[in-house]
């Protein structure tokens, strides 16, 4: 099994799996969708009582249930060091929560205005903070204000879809096209070119030729054609796989796919030992 990349940006990714099977193509994609560790917000304390600011007093409300703010918070992609924490069930601290294995943040915000992702500041490291600042949580009218302290740890999204790095991943069974030699000058073979959606194919000195076969979707357009004389076959290949996917910013698409990688990897191993011993 090869991985080749296409495009690796901060938030997106694409890559081509190779010589490889469709059963492994969807484990690497139930990986990656639920088996990534990130640190998400799990627990929400709420101040209760009147808020001092500015020789004012505020009233600690809001116009959505604290169930519904503490549900949005917990959305909020929070920046994962994978280094640095550690899940609460295996930190030295017993689960109890410190500095390994948990982010403590506050939210002070007067109204009127919008609770923002980006009014909650880390207690301690602020590399912390979280990068989608513009999130809204809730909106605060006149005389309203709020006092939230968080606490973010880290889980999978087989818990929960807060802890869920990867998103929108899919993958496609890579093109196999074939334009038969014998037949590619022939106006069939032509003719089917023009009606080819994603402009797959040129002509050149007079022969049909597969210029971006990665851009095929395998409609099969071309073969459905009437003017096709079996000059031109569409098959999927189901060795080769096209994968896309994005993060919520918490892990980069780089750090997505290799602990993706890294996992697999280890349950394999896991198997294989086993199966060992069973032997």
């Amino acid at each position: 099994m090869e991985i080749e990349i296409i495009e690796m940006a901060e938030r997106k990714a694409k890559f081509i799996l190779k010589n490889s099977s469709p059963a492994m193509a969807n484990a690497l994609r139930r990986t990656m969708l639920s088996d990534i560790p990130k640190m998400a917000i799990d627990k929400v304390e709420f101040h209760l009582g009147p808020i001092m600011a500015d020789d004012k007093e505020y009233e600690s409300v809001t116009p959505l249930f604290d169930e519904i703010v503490a549900h949005r918070l917990g959305m909020v992609p929070v920046p994962t060091d994978l280094e640095l924490f550690t899940p609460q069930d295996q930190c030295v601290c017993g689960g109890e929560g410190c500095p390994n294995c948990t982010i403590m943040y506050s939210l002070n915000k007067i109204g009127p205005g919008t609770v923002l992702s980006g009014n909650l500041m880390p207690l301690g490291n602020p590399d912390l903070k979280v990068k989608d600042e513009f999130i809204p949580i809730v909106e605060l009218t006149d005389g309203q204000a709020v006092l939230i302290y968080a606490t973010a740890v880290m889980g999978t999204a087989k818990n929960h879809v807060k802890w869920q790095v990867a998103n929108g991943v899919g993958y496609k069974y890579l093109p196999k096209i074939t334009v038969d030699p014998a037949k590619a000058s022939s106006e069939g073979a032509l003719n089917c070119m023009k009606v080819c959606p994603k402009n797959v194919f040129d002509v050149t000195d007079g022969k049909l030729v597969v210029a971006r076969p990665r851009d095929c979707t395998i409609c099969k357009s071309c073969m459905d054609s009437v003017d096709n004389d079996g000059s031109i076959t569409v098959e999927g290949d189901d060795r080769n796989f096209l994968f896309t996917f994005e993060t919520d910013g918490s892990l980069t698409a780089e750090q997505t796919l290799n602990k993706a990688a890294e996992i697999l990897s280890k349950k394999a191993s896991a198997i294989f030992e086993e199966i060992a011993q069973l032997e």
